[in-house]
């Protein structure tokens, strides 16, 4: 659901609606009716994966990183 307030009530309750925004609520505010911005929670930063977390789960082949076949380019052309 969006919930849309105004200028003066962003500017009166605006804990209560950085909160709303950090519970996944939609929180816009408008000017003379007019949508102007969306508060959104930051994203957290991912944490750092271990070196070796997937170690031995995955396979590439030895080629990889050799050039496509020509027919495999012109079916981009």
């Amino acid at each position: 659901m969006t919930a849309i307030f105004n200028m003066h009530q962003a500017k009166t309750q605006l804990s209560k609606l950085v909160e709303r925004a950090r519970m996944g609520e939609e929180v816009v505010i408008a000017k003379s009716g007019h949508p102007l911005v969306k508060l959104v929670p930051v994203s957290e930063k991912s944490r750092k994966r271990p070196m070796g977390l997937y170690a031995g789960q995955i396979w590439m082949s030895p080629d990889f990183n050799d050039p496509l076949p020509d027919e495999y380019l012109e079916a981009f052309e």
